[in-house]
């Protein structure tokens, strides 16, 4: 009987043993298995971030590009409202001084009016002046010489 126990005891062991050997090695396939899906997610992820990295590079080009031509646009527009004043300071120059006078007297913004004069010749210009209301001579004068101010600090 005592023999009969011992060899239920030594089987249960080794039952156990074998049943502990058995759990490592599910266990061990497990994690293998998990090792090798956060392997994949991780490759995933990675080039995910990748297509996103080149996206970001195309939309800052994209941006630069755009800045720039905003900014060609701005020197154009620039450049055309400049023509536009010169033009315009030519018709003024060719008006008789007292009729040139009275006509920007009655202009109502008169930074556009300083516009005109200042692209007029001098000479020209101090002539239709003295013709212009006294109270757009001081908002003329106060706008030319903060223009001046600004051309010489370029």
């Amino acid at each position: 009987m005592l023999r009969l126990l011992i060899i239920t005891g030594v089987s249960f062991s080794l039952f156990l043993t074998a049943y502990s050997v058995d759990n490592q090695q599910a266990e061990k396939i497990e994690i293998q298995k998990e090792i090798e899906r956060l392997s994949k997610l991780r490759e995933e992820i990675r080039k995910l971030l990748e297509e996103k990295k080149k996206i970001l590079k195309q939309i800052e080009e994209r941006e630069k590009a755009l800045i720039k031509r905003e900014e060609n646009i701005k020197k154009i527009l620039k450049k055309a409202e400049e023509d536009r004043y010169k033009k315009l300071a030519k018709v003024f120059e060719k008006m008789d001084p007292e009729m040139a006078g009275e006509k920007i007297s009655k202009m109502t913004d008169p930074v556009k009016a300083a516009y005109i004069i200042y692209n007029m010749k001098d000479r020209l210009a101090g002539e239709v002046m003295n013709y212009v209301d006294p109270e757009m001579v001081d908002k003329i004068t106060k706008i030319l010489t903060d223009l001046k101010k600004i051309k010489k600090s370029k």
